[in-house]
C-alpha cells in the first residue's frame, strides 16, 4: 500500500506523532510504499486522519 502524509501530526497526541515517524514519514507530502501487514495496517488505522492511503 502507498501512504502519503497530508496533515501534520503537530497538535495531536505524542503517540500519533510517533506512529507517523515509525511509518517512515518525516515531511508533509512524503510517500512510502509499505507491505500490507497486520502491524502496518493497525498503525495506519491509528493515524488515518493524517494520511492518504492508496492500494
Amino acid at each position: 500500500m502507498k501512504i502519503t502524509l497530508v496533515k501534520s501530526p503537530i497538535g495531536y497526541n505524542r503517540d500519533q506523532a510517533a506512529t507517523v515517524r515509525a511509518l517512515g514519514l518525516r515531511r508533509l507530502g512524503q510517500s512510502r510504499e509499505l507491505p500490507e501487514t497486520p502491524a502496518i495496517s493497525g498503525m495506519v488505522r491509528k493515524v488515518i486522519h493524517l494520511l492518504e492511503v492508496t492500494k
